[in-house]
């Protein structure tokens, strides 16, 4: 089921069709700022009108297209070549806490993301920075801020709150596991997003339409490259990045 599992976390190579596009060149518009197309992913209506109205002014040549899901992102920056900057909320279908972050930035490096979130601790600020975002914008930042902190990546430069501290041992932790995953193959990462849901191999199989060999293969290989000796640990792992999975009985 296409958007179901948020763990394709694999660098794609250049014969994948729409993953070695770069993103367009900048037009300077009226402002001096850049033309094309800002998305907004956000699973809240009022929040995305919000966004829409404080983008407004912000760039003449500026069209806005809207998200619900993390599928309906994904078939958009898969298709449009005019992309400016993706807002992305932290939390919405398809996607949990940093790992849509993760999924853009590997698939897609050349797209500018911008994360705008209620979840704005430092934890989850310096994570967001350190994973490649163009910036973190706090839902709590009235309607100038927003817009000054969207044209700021918009010019080519970062946003971040002030004041953020160095990181600590959780965030390499957190890194680390991070790598790992992104070492992950897309069938992978399905894999192990069935796992956190608790999937026997055979519910696996039947939802991927392969093998139980195949299956636990996959499992085998996931395991491996996360570093850990049970399928109880590799949810472990994850959840470590904020993806609220249930991790199965050992």
């Amino acid at each position: 089921m296409p958007g179901r599992y948020p763990l394709d976390f694999s660098r794609a190579g250049p014969h994948q069709s729409g993953r070695d596009r770069r993103s367009p060149a900048r037009v300077p518009g009226e402002s001096g700022l850049a033309s094309g197309t800002i998305i907004i992913a956000d699973d809240h209506p009022l929040f995305r009108d919000a966004l829409a109205q404080a983008i407004k002014g912000v760039g003449r040549n500026l069209s806005l297209t809207m998200a619900a899901t993390f599928h309906e992102l994904e078939g958009l920056v898969a298709t449009r070549s005019d992309i400016e900057l993706v807002l992305l909320d932290l939390t919405m279908p398809g996607s949990r806490g940093l790992s849509g972050l993760l999924r853009l930035r590997a698939e897609y490096p050349a797209i500018p993301v911008a994360v705008v979130s209620a979840a704005d601790d430092a934890a989850t600020i310096r994570r967001t920075m350190k994973l490649g975002a163009s910036g973190f914008i706090s839902k709590s930042l009235d309607m100038a801020g927003i817009r000054a902190a969207i044209r700021t990546v918009l010019s080519g430069g970062i946003h971040a709150p002030e004041g953020i501290a160095e990181d600590d041992a959780d965030d390499r932790a957190f890194f680390e596991i991070a790598e790992r995953l992104k070492a992950l193959t897309p069938q992978q990462g399905k894999v192990l997003g069935m796992l956190g849901e608790g999937l026997l191999n055979k519910q696996i199989a039947y939802e991927l339409g392969v093998s139980e060999a195949t299956v636990k293969a996959h499992v085998s290989a996931v395991l491996l490259k996360l570093g850990v000796d049970s399928r109880t640990q590799a949810v472990i792992a994850i959840n470590r990045l904020g993806l609220s999975l249930n991790a199965p009985e050992a």
